[in-house]
This record gives structure tokens, C-alpha cells and sequence, in this order.
């Protein structure tokens, strides 16, 4: 069978890219610093470039047009990423892409989202493109994806203005669901890759929150894939969408979020969890300390 995306899903995933973007821009049009550091390595500035980059790289997948953007050699770079090389591939970008003024950074992601929702209005949101590391993506998912940069990075920027930045559960599912599942129900290329020491045995968790349809993920034989849903699992994980993501993407540790109860651990084996993360991990930020 096809995979078919949910109507609500793609009403959803284009809702939260319109409010997250315009979200994120405020960021950027207020009173603050944007040399204030939002990351151990990025600021401000260099956090909301990297996030207009993306979506820059948005507007040329989902318009089939021209190259991904005028940074030298960022096709073969992106096509060979991996979990491992993807801060690499980051770094080049930012040192290609000089912007850094918070207005004109503003106005282009306002464009490129305008732009990214006016396309894909006349798209089946199951269809796919390439992504990161031969990787194939639905449109759906790439908006998912989207969303998911800028309320994370958004998180940054926020944390170093000290500013509120509310992150809706529903709209951080999108990125467990439709970007990441649906990823894995394609093809996920060369993304997962990594060089870290593998597990000698299989390893089976099942994910499940109030947001997203449970799913067990299987590491094995160096490759990750979909289970049947009433195979046998090792680990249950119970999770926020929201700070699930925080904790996938290092903004916090696997150990706060189960003190706080936004992931719940259970099952037959899991101390196999942390075995299982080495190897499916997504990239992740050095933090700065909070309003420096």
C-alpha cells in the first residue's frame, strides 16, 4: 500500500510552518542582540541564517529549480551527509552565507515560507524529493522538518534573550510523524549512517505519544526500519513531542527528560535505550549558557 498522508496532518504541517516562521521572525524584529550567543558557536544571527538556509533550500526542492543555493559544492556535500557530517555540512553553509542583518533575515524567510506554501498548495503532500544524504522526504514532511528547525532554533534564540517561546506539542509531533516515520517508510539513504560502535544484537523500541501513532523502530545489522506493530519490542518510550525533540537534538539530556517525566521509559530491556540512541541520534547544538 501507498503511503497516504492525513488530511488534518497536511492542514496541520502548513498551519504551524505560517505561525512558526512568523514566530521565529519576531525573534529577529524586536529589541535585541543579535550577536548574543544562542549556541555555544552560533549567535542569533548565524542561528536565524542557518534556518533562512534551509528554507531557501525549501523553495529550490519543492520548485525543482536551479541550484540548492550559492554556496560552492553544497550538492555533493548534501547528497553524501550524514547524522555524523551534518554540523560540517552546517558550518560550510554558514561561511558561504554572509547575511547576518536581523531585518533583511526576517523579510527573506517571510518570502521563502510564502514561497514554500504557495508551491506546495498544488502538491499531493505525499510527494517525495530528495533530501539530505540521498534521503527521500514527502512535502509534507519537508514542512514538518521546517517547522521543526525554526521552533528548535527559535528555543535557542529565545533561551539567549531570555524571552518566553511556547512550543505547542502538537506542531513538534509533525516532525516525529510525518518527517522522520515518513522518512522511514521511504528511504532514508545514506542519512543514518554513522560511525559509532553498532549494538551485537537487534534492537526494538516502540515509540508512542498522545500526538502521533505509535511505531517500533528496529536498529539491526547496521540498518534502521519499521516494524510490524505487534512485533515483539525491547523498549518502550513514552514522550512530549516537544521535549522529545529538545532531547533528540541535544538541547537536553535523555536523563532530564525522564526526571521530568517528558519520556517515559518502560519495557523488558530498557537499559538497551542508550545503545539504540548512540546510533539513530540526530544532529545537536553546543549550548550556550542561558542569556549569554
Amino acid at each position: 500500500m501507498s503511503y497516504v498522508v492525513p488530511a488534518q496532518r497536511w492542514t496541520l504541517a502548513r498551519t504551524a510552518l505560517r505561525l512558526s516562521s512568523d514566530r521565529f521572525r519576531s525573534l529577529l524584529t524586536v529589541d535585541s542582540d543579535p550577536t548574543a550567543m544562542a549556541t555555544r558557536d552560533w549567535t542569533v544571527a548565524d542561528s536565524a541564517a542557518h534556518v533562512l538556509s534551509i528554507a531557501m533550500l525549501y523553495v529550490t526542492l519543492v520548485e525543482d529549480t536551479g541550484p540548492p543555493l550559492p554556496v560552492p559544492d553544497i550538492g555533493a556535500l548534501l547528497a553524501a551527509a550524514n547524522v555524523d557530517t551534518v554540523a560540517d555540512v552546517n558550518d560550510h553553509v554558514l561561511r558561504h552565507f554572509p547575511e547576518r542583518d536581523p531585518g533583511r533575515l526576517a523579510d527573506l524567510l517571510d518570502e521563502a515560507t510564502d514561497t514554500i506554501l504557495s508551491v506546495t498548495a498544488q502538491l499531493p503532500p505525499e510527494t517525495t524529493v530528495r533530501w539530505l544524504g540521498d534521503a527521500r522526504v514527502t512535502v509534507c514532511g519537508l514542512l514538518a522538518h521546517l517547522v521543526n528547525e525554526l521552533v528548535v532554533h527559535g528555543w535557542d534564540m529565545a533561551r539567549a534573550m531570555r524571552r518566553p517561546w511556547p512550543m505547542p506539542d502538537e506542531h513538534a509531533a509533525l516532525y516525529w510523524d510525518q518527517f522522520f516515520l515518513g522518512m522511514l517508510q521511504h528511504d532514508y539513504g545514506v542519512l543514518l549512517n554513522t560511525s559509532g560502535p553498532m549494538p551485537k544484537r537487534p534492537i526494538a523500541v516502540r515509540f508512542s505519544s498522545a500526538y502521533t501513532p505509535s511505531a517500533t523502530i528496529v536498529l539491526d545489522d547496521r540498518r534502521v526500519r519499521l516494524a510490524a506493530p505487534d512485533d515483539p519490542v525491547d523498549v518502550r518510550v513514552r514522550f512530549r513531542p516537544a521535549r522529545f525533540n529538545l532531547m533528540l537534538f541535544g538541547r537536553t539530556s535523555t536523563a532530564v527528560a525522564a526526571l521530568r517525566r517528558d519520556v517515559v521509559i518502560g519495557g523488558p530491556r530498557p537499559w538497551r535505550l542508550p545503545a539504540f540512541l548512540r546510533v539513530v541520534h540526530m544532529p545537536n547544538a553546543r549550548l550556550a549558557p542561558a542569556g549569554r
